[in-house]
């Protein structure tokens, strides 16, 4: 009984009213799935914005170039994205099920548009016999990439906007207001268009790495720098509708200790990766762009704590019990061991660049 008092005191109040709670450091690893998410499967969303977009005589070139550059991770990306659910469903059932129930709309069309998008890329890739089919299946992959980040952005909107406090709860208010109108706001839209806009940005910065042919890394560095400015407006319009839209996350981006600091770095992180991208470092510009996405996540996360669905459900509140939630540390250890040496090895693989060493010795000429 004790333990489960535990689990269900406030943020940062652990035994005895000190330390950090168990709870805190779940949500903290949700949260680090869910940045991971966003850095590594966002650019892949964004890759097929810009197969979408592809345009001039080397459209062709950039669309296999995009294809080749997520074809061996796209799939591994989405592992971030599976332990964040489970990792939610099992320790704050309360939370997973208001989520559930509140935004079913727009997460079931997200599943849809994951499912339908990497069916389409292996359609695009690996089958279609003839070139309409192939055209027919990369059209789909492309507008299925589109419209999931901005279905993505919209829910984390309508979470940060505090509108899921009664929505959640089935007080039976009706269809519309109840399931439709906690996302479909103009803040919450505005999100899932910073999202798109952010992982647009992203596949941009990385595809100049990807690239080996000079004219293609300019294509994909103009797109970048125009990525990279359309973020900051972006960004502003977000700013401006969450006025009236989340009052609580604005008030913690402007007010709070740790806004300016977490600002200046933002804002540094951008300037560093527009200079890189006009300088053309392009390695230097990808650590930037994950950086600067990543704090911005930050600022999300830090601004509705310790509410993990605010305005009234908090870390602490959601939890299950404190033996679930060692339960799930230990597994999470556990499964470290693991995901992590093989999602290093894949990404050695596949997208090490190390260039291959030449013969130590000269071929025989032929007699």
């Amino acid at each position: 009984m004790a333990g489960v008092l535990y689990a269900r005191e406030e943020p940062g109040k652990g035994e005895g009213g000190r330390g950090v709670t168990l709870a805190d450091l779940l949500a903290g690893v949700i949260f680090a799935a869910l940045n991971a998410y966003a850095v590594l499967a966002g650019a892949d969303f964004g890759g097929g914005v810009w197969a979408l977009l592809a345009h001039g005589p080397r459209k062709e070139r950039q669309r296999d170039l995009i294809a080749h550059a997520i074809g061996p991770v796209w799939e591994a990306n989405h592992v971030w994205l599976i332990l964040a659910i489970v990792l939610l469903f099992t320790g704050f059932p309360a939370a997973f099920a208001r989520l559930g129930v509140a935004l079913h709309i727009p997460l079931s069309l997200v599943l849809i548009g994951i499912v339908l998008r990497g069916s389409a890329f292996t359609f695009w890739r690996y089958g279609g016999e003839t070139d309409a089919e192939q055209r027919h299946w990369g059209v789909t992959f492309a507008v299925a990439s589109l419209i999931t980040p901005l279905l993505l952005g919209t829910t984390v909107g309508a979470i940060a906007s505090g509108a899921l406090g009664e929505a959640g709860r089935g007080k039976g208010e009706g269809f519309y207001p109840g399931y439709v109108a906690p996302w479909l706001t103009p803040f919450a839209l505005g999100v899932g268009v910073f999202a798109l806009v952010a992982f647009a940005f992203l596949a941009a910065v990385y595809l100049t790495l990807e690239a080996e042919e000079t004219e293609l890394r300019e294509d994909f560095r103009r797109r970048a720098l125009g990525a990279g400015v359309a973020l900051f407006g972006a960004a502003l319009l977000v700013l401006v509708l969450s006025g009236t839209g989340a009052p609580r996350v604005r008030a913690g981006l402007i007010l709070a200790p740790w806004a300016a600091p977490l600002h200046l770095l933002t804002a540094g992180a951008a300037g560093a990766a527009l200079v890189a991208l006009w300088r053309r470092r392009y390695g230097a510009a990808r650590v930037a762009a994950a950086a600067q996405v990543s704090l911005i996540l930050s600022g999300w996360g830090l601004s509705q704590y310790p509410y993990i669905l605010p305005p009234d459900l908090t870390v602490a509140g959601a939890a299950a019990p404190v033996a679930t939630l060692r339960l799930l540390i230990g597994a999470l250890a556990l499964g470290a061991v693991v995901l992590l040496p093989s999602l290093y090895y894949l990404f050695r693989v596949f997208k090490s660049r190390t260039p291959v060493a030449p013969p130590t010795t000269p071929p025989t000429p032929p007699r």
